[in-house]
């Protein structure tokens, strides 16, 4: 058998003072070549596992181009594939042909020969490749459709049995396994919200991924109450009252992670609608480099939220980042030095070391009482969840003018608006101009796909029309257009990335808001100052291929 560093030669991945380096590394750190090799960025995950395949003649395939045969997925049962991450992919003869990262797992092999009634030919994946393929082709939506078929069959009307449903385990009952489906294939599609909707004739499930909306599945109109109580009794919510909104909240395993589910239910004529916000506490870690400031932006935003005092706003629609924005710049700005409380409606992310308070307005827990009585337990930076009223924009204000750094949210549509929204709200003009320091609005579009966007030259006729940032006669920039592939589901887009347009208050502003300057004249000012606008960051992302002209307009008035 040939060494892992000749067939690295003989393909050209490394030369040899690169493979004589990694070697030195790997004596000294202990490491196998291979992963030195990866580790010190040589190579790349695939092309080591390329080469660990021809090493034992065993055939490499990358899952995000191979044609996967749904029949061969078919043969073998998830639970199988997830816990042995391996795949079925191809049916050759009378033999299942096996993707797997470790050839070596006997145990897998033997499990699949007996699940499938087949022999099994092993070829190679990388680990990545195979989970995302699994996240694709092994989907919960087959075992929905069939128990809807069962329901349909029934002909009967499945009412929620109050006294049993909240007794129910797992998988004592077709409606808790029809939730719990619901629920797990939403997080595995990368599924911000799900959409449970009540009409005349079905139960509607709908999934919002990268801020689209689509439909999923449509069921049975007699399974409508029980799939409702059974949410209900998950999330603590009075099973009983039906007739006014209510919130709650529940908490799922899924591949080893806690998840968090924010839940809502809405009276509508045809039953109650659920919308469950699913909260991936991995968002509340990051980091504010991993939010697609562009530089400039980014040292603004910087320049501001390192101060020891003073008010940061960030504003936008509902959905739009916000909270994140927020999280990430807590995480920036957490010390063990320091302490940090928050005022939340809900707390939406638990977050080690700091103070979070949830609001209460039944026991008189408001954001106004709870800023007020948190500001007697000697706070540095506080978060409060969103300004509202006058009283809790007084008591923020004051607490940025008396050493504190305040960081909320406003519902604005840019970040001028912010100032005058804030006096419109009776807050005196002198006192947002002293207390306010930077404003932030965004928006988040749809990222494009990185395996399948297509490069292409624009017309000048699409330039002029999109308002791009380019002058006639110059050179038309090479922009990208979404393609479609099975990493996207054929759509184009994954993933989400922020635009955004910081506002630093500077004295121009200050002196402008203590004359009631409009948010125009604010806005003029703000752009002298440096402030980038919305759809100008948009094209920014546009020409650096992340993004494409029509999302910016979808997103950017």
């Amino acid at each position: 058998m040939k060494q892992l560093g000749e067939i690295l030669l003989e393909e050209g991945l490394v030369s040899e003072a690169q493979l004589l380096a990694a070697l030195d590394e790997t004596m000294a750190s202990g490491a196998s070549l291979g992963r030195t090799l990866v580790e010190i960025g040589v190579l790349s995950e695939g092309q080591l596992v390329q080469a660990l395949a021809a090493q034992v003649g065993m055939q490499y395939v990358d899952l995000d181009e191979y044609p996967v045969d749904r029949m061969a997925v078919s043969m073998v049962s998830g639970a199988l594939c997830r816990k042995y991450t391996v795949l079925p992919i191809a049916l050759e003869g009378g033999s299942v042909v096996l993707a797997t990262s470790d050839p070596g797992n006997v145990v897998a092999v033997d499990d699949v020969r007996s699940a499938s009634g087949r022999q099994v030919i092993s070829v190679i994946a990388t680990h990545d490749n195979l989970l995302r393929a699994i996240d694709r082709f092994v989907r919960a939506d087959g075992e929905m459709e069939n128990l809807s078929s069962a329901f349909e069959e029934a002909e009967v009307e499945v009412e929620a049995d109050l006294s049993k449903m909240a007794e129910l385990g797992d998988d004592d009952a077709p409606i808790v396994r029809f939730v719990n489906l619901l629920v797990t294939q939403a997080i595995t599609d990368r599924a911000s919200d799900i959409h449970i909707e009540p009409s005349e004739h079905d139960l509607r499930v709908r999934y919002r991924i990268d801020g689209v909306l689509h439909e999923t599945q449509r069921a049975p109109k007699q399974i409508t109450g029980g799939v409702i109580s059974r949410v209900k009794i998950m999330s603590d919510i009075d099973i009983a009252e039906r007739r006014k909104p209510q919130d709650g909240r529940m908490s799922v395993m899924h591949n080893g992670r806690k998840i968090d589910l924010r839940v809502a239910t809405l009276p509508t004529v045809w039953g109650e609608k659920i919308v469950m916000r699913i909260l991936d506490n991995s968002t509340a870690s990051l980091d504010l480099r991993d939010l697609s400031f562009l530089e400039h932006n980014y040292d603004m935003y910087r320049s501001a939220y390192t101060k020891p005092y003073g008010m940061i706003l960030v504003t936008g629609p509902t959905g739009s980042g916000k909270s994140t924005t927020l999280y990430a710049t807590l995480n920036a700005v957490s010390k063990p030095e320091i302490n940090v409380i928050t005022v939340e409606d809900p707390v939406e992310y638990r977050l080690p070391g700091i103070n979070q308070v949830q609001v209460n307005p039944k026991a008189g827990l408001t954001f106004a009482s709870a800023l007020r009585s948190i500001l007697r337990s000697d706070p540095d930076v506080v978060l409060l969840g969103e300004i509202r009223d006058h009283e809790t924009a007084q008591i923020a204000i004051e607490a940025a003018l008396t050493g504190h750094l305040v960081l909320s949210t406003l519902h604005t549509n840019d970040a001028p608006s912010a100032v005058t929204r804030l006096t419109e709200m009776g807050i005196e003009p002198f006192l947002v101009g002293s207390a306010l320091d930077c404003v932030v609005a965004q928006r988040l579009a749809r990222r494009l796909c990185s395996k399948c966007k297509v490069p292409y030259q624009p017309s000048e006729q699409e330039m002029v029309a999109a308002r791009f940032p380019w002058m006639p006669g110059e050179q038309v920039p090479e922009l990208y257009r979404p393609g479609g592939c099975a990493t996207c589901s054929k759509t184009g887009y994954r993933g989400r990335l922020a635009l955004h347009e910081v506002m630093p208050v500077t004295e121009e502003i200050e002196r402008m808001a203590v004359a009631h300057a409009s948010s125009a004249d604010i806005g003029s000012a703000a752009l002298r100052g440096g402030m980038v606008p919305l759809r100008d960051d948009g094209w920014h992302k546009v020409a650096l291929g992340q993004t494409s002209i029509e999302e910016i307009l979808r997103v950017v008035a």
